[in-house]
């Protein structure tokens, strides 16, 4: 069944939120700070720990970097793009109309929301999985990636409360669409494409978490466009 494997990712993303919302029922707020700081330290050292991981490299000689100029091309480009489109700005008004539709009075929701959303959705697992899920049926990376995401949902929802869950809407329709469209996207993920997106992408997953550790607002959401770049680049040689 093409699109099972976003099925069970988002379930996973339930999932998470259902555990996290019973663990946090009744935790006293300096409870809810130290899980605050344990979510925000984890997701800063996933992002680190996949940037650095397509960043480095190693020779003979000891280690060498690459990509540094892609990804700030990337970064620049598509986050003045997503400042025009202001992608921040309409990720909250979706998360204040879900608030408004669910009744909930978590004065934490649409920041939960936001910060889940981006968690969940950026990174190159989300589009070789979605990609895999529409050519041929293969389910097993986007699996893994509910597997995690139940997990880092979980955390955050119970840190964040209820607004974490509703990430499952923005990973139904981004994971959903690009299975369908899976046929059109696959020959342009070549190895250096999927490299570049997963060091941009890890690299916003690292904004994500600077956010939840230091109450620091970076624009992650206007970021988004930047990932579009970093695949772009990967046909530009000189970069």
């Amino acid at each position: 069944m093409i699109g099972l494997g976003t099925l069970i990712n988002a379930a996973g993303i339930l999932a998470g939120g259902v555990l996290g919302l019973l663990a946090g029922k009744g935790l006293k707020p300096r409870f809810r700070d130290i899980l605050m700081t344990i979510n925000g330290l984890s997701v800063i050292f996933i992002g680190a720990s996949g940037a650095l991981a397509e960043i480095l490299t190693t020779d003979g000689d000891g280690f060498g970097t690459q990509g540094s100029m892609m990804m700030l091309f990337s970064l620049v480009l598509g986050g003045l793009l997503g400042e025009l489109i202001n992608i921040e700005k309409q990720t909250e008004r979706f998360g204040e109309w879900l608030k408004k539709r669910t009744g909930s009075g978590d004065s934490h929701f649409v920041d939960g929301f936001v910060a889940a959303s981006l968690t969940v959705c950026v990174g190159a697992m989300a589009v070789i999985g979605s990609i895999n899920d529409g050519l041929s049926g293969d389910i097993s990376i986007l699996t893994t990636k509910a597997i995690l995401d139940l997990i880092i949902v979980m955390v955050m929802t119970a840190s964040m409360g209820a607004g974490c869950i509703f990430s499952a809407i923005p990973v139904l329709f981004f994971q959903g669409t690009i299975t369908l469209l899976a046929g059109f996207i696959q020959p342009l993920m070549t190895e250096t494409a999927v490299s570049n997106l997963s060091l941009v992408g890890s690299v916003l997953i690292f904004c994500v978490g600077v956010n939840l550790m230091f109450d620091k607002h970076i624009k992650v959401g206007n970021l988004l466009p930047s990932i579009v770049f970093a695949v772009a680049f990967a046909f530009v040689p000189i970069l």
